[in-house]
This record gives structure tokens, sequence and C-alpha cells, in this order.
């Protein structure tokens, strides 16, 4: 083991700096590995964006602090069993060698490691044998992805009593994170202005600064609807479309409806992004994709699937085991094209040629959602985009969104208002709000019903905090513009690209005659279409909905949308759509 050895490591290790960076420490591995040396501190929080090459800084400080003699053994913690040997395969081209198979029932390792790797879970079932080895001699123990020290109370009391010992503890996370009931282990909490006690990391290099530094690839995001169909417990057959607004529990049981494999909803967007994934393997040849399950049974599906539509193998990983890290180890070093798995692929396995992914999982937390897109944004050159395809669902298009946002705050753009969305402005959308404002909501998994048929549209494309596309038919001539996006753009030269195409796929829109309605219903439809341009603007230009309304009312002239007539209701709905394609 040497200092030396460390310092050839490349900034995302291995062999996965961004360009013009292989031959040192990237800017914030230098300045956080600065920061610890000077004030030397017993316990250190990173926060780094996936990507950016937290397991490069780690063994850089382990190997400076073995070097020093600070410490003589290192003790690694990782969330999976396939972490534990990607972080032995990393050390070991240091000279830091790490067991990697240490169990607690032998409670022994070899003379020449210098440590072990460990899981979350088997620290927490044996933690007075992991106190007793950390006090046999001054002790790193590297927390990886700290944040799974709270996912429940007795692992984190585990942690404590295994590494309160330890003579330094290096925690690292790729997503902020907060805990207001089970504070993590070695974590120092601080309160915000409204009391909430939140997570102080002593150095933070988020996804806008490694994007605004070439680190981590742009994100484009599209989202596909459709109608869907189930018949309920009570034997009531529902139809909804994906990605309009309905009440939490329509909402759910429309999402795991989509996600049927037995619809049409999945093979026509696994189709889509496998013709996605076509176009970026001409710039990117050995480009890879993911699609991210909720179980066993619908990845398995979803790998029959792709394997119609590509005619080739699929890698499927199902379980977090031996076999499942020798497979995500294969396919990472192949050209495959595609590979399925449930969650387990979500947090820090490490493929650095995945480009394209498919979120068909209803797991729905923002740490996840951040953790599975975290998957696709490690660069390695420069013009690499990320495409992600997604549901049409609110709380996954915000999570999106608020991705976008954290891109957004690095350009001095302002932030958007957290109350902006509680003003409705049509009666049946406060119906709805109404509807939802639920004490509890069953789990998605858990919800009793069955599918029936489903279909898909192409909703939109998400980049830059911007919606380009005013939805297509799957197939459709639209739809196939924005998948023939070239898979390595600038993120300039993509957003232009993007703004080209919602001009031309807007002028080439026909006005269709409609069928004579009621006038009531008229008005109440163009009300509605209103606010869905309303709320997809706001979301775009982080406004409040209120104001986009105002600045239309301003604009076109009229009275408030409550008192506006179909005419002038439609001048709004012309203006907001020219808006949209750069025209005021």
């Amino acid at each position: 083991m040497s200092t030396a050895a460390a310092s050839h490591l490349s900034p995302a290790f291995p062999e996965r700096a961004a360009w013009g960076t292989a031959s040192k420490l990237r800017a914030w591995q230098q300045a956080a590995l600065s920061s610890y040396l000077q004030s030397d501190p017993r316990d250190f929080l990173a926060v780094a964006t996936p990507g950016a090459g937290k397991t490069t800084y780690a063994l850089r400080l382990a190997t400076e602090l073995l070097g020093r003699g600070t410490i003589s053994a290192v003790t690694i913690v990782a969330p999976t069993e396939h972490l534990k040997t990607q972080w032995a395969e990393a050390a070991a081209r240091v000279g830091i060698h790490i067991d990697p198979k240490f169990s607690n029932s032998s409670a022994r390792h070899s003379s020449e490691y210098h440590g072990v790797a460990l899981t979350y879970a088997q620290v927490a079932s044996r933690p007075s044998l992991h106190r007793t080895r950390t006090e046999s001699a001054p002790t790193l123990v590297i927390l990886d992805e700290i944040h799974h020290g709270g996912d429940n109370l007795s692992w984190g009391d585990a942690i404590r009593e295994a590494f309160e010992p330890a003579a330094r503890r290096l925690a690292l996370t790729g997503t902020p994170f907060r805990s207001d009931t089970s504070p993590i282990p070695f974590v120092t909490y601080a309160e915000d202005r409204d009391g909430i006690r939140r997570s102080s990391a002593d150095y933070t290099y988020g996804y806008a600064e490694a994007l605004r530094d070439g680190v981590v690839r742009p994100v484009l995001f599209l989202a596909y609807g459709g109608a869907m169909r189930w018949r309920t417990k009570a034997g009531d057959e529902i139809a909804a479309r994906l990605g309009e607004m309905l009440t939490k529990d329509a909402m759910a049981h429309a999402w795991r409806t989509a996600l049927d494999p037995k619809g049409e909803w999945i093979p026509s967007v696994l189709a889509a992004a496998d013709k996605r994934l076509t176009e970026v393997r001409r710039g990117v040849p050995d480009a890879g994709g993911l699609v991210i399950a909720s179980n066993q049974t619908s990845a398995r599906a979803y790998a029959r699937i792709l394997e119609s539509i590509t005619g080739e193998k699929v890698t499927t990983v199902l379980s977090d085991d031996a076999g499942s890290s020798e497979r995500i180890e294969e396919y990472a070093a192949g050209d495959s094209r595609w590979m399925v798995a449930v969650r387990m692929v979500s947090e820090g396995v490490d493929v650095p040629r995945l480009c394209v992914g498919v979120y068909a999982t209803s797991t729905s937390t923002p740490l996840f959602f951040a953790q599975a897109v975290g998957r696709f944004v490690r660069a390695r050159r420069r013009g690499e985009t990320a495409s992600v395809f997604l549901p049409s669902v609110p709380v996954i298009l915000e999570h999106a969104a608020r991705l976008e946002d954290e891109r957004d705050h690095a350009l001095d753009r302002p932030q958007k208002d957290d109350g902006s969305a509680a003003a409705m402005w049509a009666e049946e959308d406060a119906l709805l709000e109404a509807a939802n404002r639920t004490t509890r909501t069953p789990d998605i998994d858990q919800l009793t019903f069955e599918a029936l048929e489903s279909d898909a549209e192409f909703d939109h494309v998400l980049f830059d905090a911007k919606q380009f596309g005013l939805n297509a038919v799957v197939g459709s001539e639209e739809e196939q513009e924005y998948l023939g996006l070239p898979g390595l753009l600038e993120p300039d030269q993509m957003a232009v690209l993007l703004h080209e195409r919602q001009t031309a796929q807007h002028g080439r829109r026909p006005k269709v005659a409609e069928a004579p309605v009621s006038a009531h219903r008229a008005l109440a439809a163009q009300r509605k279409e209103l606010n869905k341009l309303v709320a997809a603007y706001a979301r775009k230009n982080n406004a409040p909905h209120g104001v986009v309304h105002n600045d239309l009312r301003r604009a076109c002239g009229g009275p408030s949308l409550e008192e506006a007539t179909s005419d002038q209701v439609t001048a709004r709905i012309e203006k907001i759509r020219a808006w949209f394609v750069g025209r005021r």
C-alpha cells in the first residue's frame, strides 16, 4: 500500500475519469481531502452526487492515514454484498487489501488483509463482534451510503455500538438526507429556521456542481402516459389516463396497471427505450440500458419482452447474492444491450456504460429515485447524455423536476416556490385536491386490484427544467424525433435541438373538428386544458401557478378564469402554447 499508488487512481475508479482529468484527483476530491487533513477530525461526512468518485476519495484518504500511521486497519461498511466486492477490488488497486468474504461466524480474517468489507445487516446481526475487532487496532471505518444507518433504530444502535471505538470514521452518501426521529450515528445535526434537524455535511459536492464541471451527464427524462383500465376488489371496472389528475388510490392503481407486463404500456415503453439506446450507441458503441423493476416476477417478464424486441440475451439480476455480483460485473465489462434488475442496482453499483434507463418500479421515495437516476449520470467523455424513461406519475415527475431544479440553482435561476401548487383554478381540480387529502394511503404494492389493459402515449421530455413535446402516439413520427436525438450532444446543443423539435411539432398539428357538446362541458374542458398547460409551464419555469395565470390575463386581457368566456380561454391556451416554443 502506498499513497503514490492512490495518487494515480482514476478520479472515478476504475478508469472512469471525466474528460481531461484522468491523471489527478478531481478538484472536489482534492478539496475534500485537504479539508480533512487540515482539520484532522475523528468523524467526517462527505456528500457527493452519484458518479462523482466517492470511492476514489475515500481510498485516497485511507492511504494517507495508513501512511501516516494514524490507523493500521480499515473496515468498509456497504449496503449490499455486491458493493463489498466492488470496494475490495477498488482498494486492491492501491495496495489496500480488504476481505469481502469475511463472515460473522468465522470472526477472523487472514493477516494479509488490512481489513474487511461488511454490510450494514452483517454489523447489525453481531455488533459486539465488530466492536471487538474495532478495538483491536486503530481503525478507519468507511460508512458507504451512511443513510442506511437510519433505516431502522436497531441498525443505528448496532453501528454506534460496533464503531464507537474507531480511531476515524468517514461517512459517505450520494444523496442528501435528514432524519427527524432516528438520528444516524456519527452524523452531526443542526436545526434549520423551522426547528427541523437536518444533517450537516463536512463537505458537499452536489449534482449541480458536478454537472457544471462536466463530471456527470445531464439527464433527458422521457415521460409516458396512456389509457389504463383495471378492476377493483369490489368488482368495479375503472378507466383512467396516466398523467391526468387522479385521486391517490386511482393514481396508484393506474400506475400499477401501466407496469403490468401483460398490458401494452410496458412493451411500448421498452421498445421506445430500445430505439433510444440504438441511437445512443451510434455515438457510444458500448452504451447499455437498465430497467429497474418492482419485483422478481415483473423483472423476468420485462426481460422476456426485451429479448423478443432485441433478439439478444438480457442480463437479469434478481437478488443480492454472489451470482448477482458476477452477472453485474460481466455486464459492466461487456457491450450487451440490456440489464433488468430489482432494486439492488439502484444504489452504489458502478456500471458507467449505462446511458438509458426505464423506471419501471412503483417505488416513489425521492431517495430511491435519486439513487436510481444516479446509475446513469456517470460521465466518461464530453457530450454524453443520460436518457431515463418514466411513467407520467406526478410524484415521479416532481422528483425529476427537483433533480433539474438543483441544476437550475447552479445557473442562478430562482428556486421554485413550494407553495405555488396550492392554488387550484378550476372547480374540478379543487375537488380532486380535497379527495387527495387523506390521512393514510396504502402502500402501492399492497393494493388489491386486477389490471385489465393499458396502452402508452408519449407525453413529453423534461430537460434542463423545461418541458418539450405536446403528446404523441407511440410509434408516431413525433415520438421518433425525440427518440432519435443524437447520443452525443453538449447540453446547450440538446436544448436548442429540443426547442426546434417542439416548434416543428407544434406547427404540424392540424386543428381537429370536434363533435358538438354542451357549452358548459366545452368550457370546463377548455379550463382543464389551460390548467394543465399552466401547471407544465409553471414547473418548467419555476413559477407559481397564479403568476402564470396573471401573466396570461395581462397578455390576453379579460376577467379571471372563472368568469372568462370560451373565446378568452382559447386565446390564453394559444398564448401559453406559443410561450412553450419561445414566442412571447
